[in-house]
């Protein structure tokens, strides 16, 4: 089938997706009347909402924050290109909560107890160090801003469906995301978090609403399930030009170890990421945190149906040459104009909410961490807000550069290596908030041996269409079989700390202080001593 742009704009789905970015803008500024405080001009108001969300706005705002446009975009294409590889987005969501329900409730008491605003801070307080903390904060930089490029992408891949990016004149076919750019940047700095906390719901409630048509509907129309995964399994056993199936509709044996290491290496990097951390960070008390950890998997059900759009976009004959098109195409070919707008709607202003929220994270850091560590080390809280807007808004315009002048697949790469690299920071952040026996010169030198393993092994994998990072595995060194390059550069990761740990302390390398207690750690709000904020005096304090 063609893309939409061949025979013109279609109007009515233009019309319908306006109709929701308007309204989403329009309460985007409204955020900033929303449980406005009496002194806004501190990271607290701006960057985390007041640290006042309760479960259920939690939970709109992390699945908004966690289940991107991209994801949108990209799982069902994935299984649409290569079959049931695709799926290890659904059980990597599934092993997550458990994993975060043992150390994400650590992370909120201690960080409300001492008033920390990033993981960084966190690093900073626990071990003492300003260089671990500062590494932590580089690598979640430069994590998040590939992440936010992918943002763009999908609301691109949806105009292109619409027919708005056909034009010849690149002013002309990039100026909607021009808009949509301004717009984001625009609220984000007036309102904050607040401003994506109270969008998810509108997002989140497209989301839920399209993929339960698109499942029940869109079967029927194709003849139903039996004749969905016939149609894929032709596909994916009919060979390629070098005569070798395209895909397969259950992972072949030598597959399983690549599927299992990157379902459990994306496990452990997802609440790595800043803007995991920022959301989490917003809510009021740690059994919120407690409570989302299970109710979230409902977003992983979500998920799984969502993965079943990229077999039906087979059965219905979507072809397209760029694999990301694949399900906006199929919403184009498959519902009613009206209904195609509402899907488009739904992607668009899943881009909006995560690249809000990562653009806050990332300013975050690096005020926090770069700014008021080592520039201006007595930053006021108002003049640390003013730092944050205007960091914000330089991330999105990087990202939207990176977007508009890169071909879409270093936007990808660069997003895979991003992975890779936030796992590194695992050991830090997630040991440190369990034991202080960890000493920070080792984990800075796991860290760096991990970054530069993960960084040298992508860069070494080849696909059909580019020399290097063209894929996040690699053979396994001493087991043959090929895993996800992010777990393997973490298992050397821990490795490293945990020789250069035992050999450290054996010579009494001087050690970081460590600003927490124990009972930080089990903290909660209305706890005596527990405040959101420190006082000026040592809100910034190191050691």
């Amino acid at each position: 089938m063609t893309l939409a742009a061949a025979d013109g704009v279609n109007g009515v789905a233009l019309g319908v997706f306006i109709f929701f970015f308007l309204a989403v803008t329009v309460i985007g500024f409204l955020a900033a009347r929303w449980r406005r405080a009496e002194n806004e001009q501190s990271l607290d108001e701006w960057g985390l909402g007041g640290r006042s969300f309760g479960t259920w706005v939690t939970w709109f705002l992390l699945g908004g924050d966690l289940y991107t446009a991209y994801t949108f975009v990209a799982v069902p294409a994935a299984v649409y290109a290569a079959g049931a590889a695709g799926f290890f987005a659904v059980p990597y969501t599934i092993l997550v909560y458990p994993l975060i329900f043992t150390f994400l409730p650590r992370l909120w008491s201690v960080s409300h107890k001492h008033g920390y605003v990033t993981t960084s801070d966190f690093v900073r307080g626990r071990f003492g160090s300003k260089g671990l903390s500062l590494a932590v904060a580089v690598t979640g930089i430069l994590a998040t801003m590939p992440y936010i490029a992918l943002q763009l992408v999908g609301i691109q891949a949806v105009l292109d469906v619409m027919g708005i990016g056909g034009s010849s004149n690149w002013f002309v076919k990039d100026l909607p995301l021009l808009i949509a750019f301004a717009v984001l940047a625009a609220y984000t700095y007036s309102s904050g978090l607040r401003a994506p906390a109270l969008i998810a719901f509108v997002k989140d409630t497209l989301i839920y609403i399209v993929i339960l048509v698109a499942i029940i509907y869109i079967p029927i129309k194709l003849g139903g399930f039996d004749d969905i995964f016939a149609a894929a399994r032709h596909k994916f056993e009919t060979p390629n030009a070098a005569g070798k199936p395209t895909g397969a509709l259950v992972p072949p044996e030598a597959g399983q170890w690549t599927y299992a290491t990157l379902a459990l290496g994306s496990a452990l990097a997802l609440f790595m990421y800043p803007h995991s951390i920022t959301a989490t960070l917003s809510s009021r008390s740690r059994n919120v945190i407690r409570r989302n950890t299970t109710i979230l998997p409902l977003y992983s059900l979500m998920l799984g149906l969502l993965a079943l759009l990229g077999f039906m976009a087979i059965a219905a004959g979507v072809k397209v040459k760029n694999g990301q098109l694949a399900i906006p195409q199929l919403f184009e070919d498959m519902f009613p104009d009206w209904f195609a707008g509402v899907a488009f709607a739904a992607i668009g202003i899943g881009a909006l909410v995560p690249a809000a929220i990562m653009s806050i994270a990332a300013a975050n850091l690096f005020t926090r961490n770069i700014y008021k560590d080592f520039l201006k080390p007595d930053a006021t809280p108002e003049q640390e807000t003013k730092v944050s807007k205007l960091v914000s808004l330089l991330v999105k315009v990087g990202a939207l550069v990176f977007v508009l002048t890169m071909d879409k697949t270093v936007a990808i790469n660069f997003q895979l290596l991003g992975g890779i690299w936030i796992l590194q920071t695992f050991p830090s952040l997630v040991g440190g908030l369990f034991t202080r026996w960890f000493h920070r010169w080792a984990l800075l030198a796991g860290w760096a041996v991990g970054m530069a393993y993960g960084t040298l092994a992508a860069y070494g994998v080849a696909s059909p269409t580019q020399k290097h990072f063209g894929g996040s595995s690699k053979e396994i060194p001493g087991i043959g079989e090929i895993g996800y390059i992010g777990l393997t550069a973490f298992l050397l990761n821990v490795a490293v700390t945990v020789v250069l740990t035992v050999v450290l302390r054996a010579l009494k390398a001087p050690d970081g202080v460590d600003e927490t207690s124990p009972e930080d750690y089990t903290a909660d709000a209305g706890d005596p001593g527990v405040q959101t904020e420190l006082p000026p005096a040592t809100a910034g304090s190191t050691h």
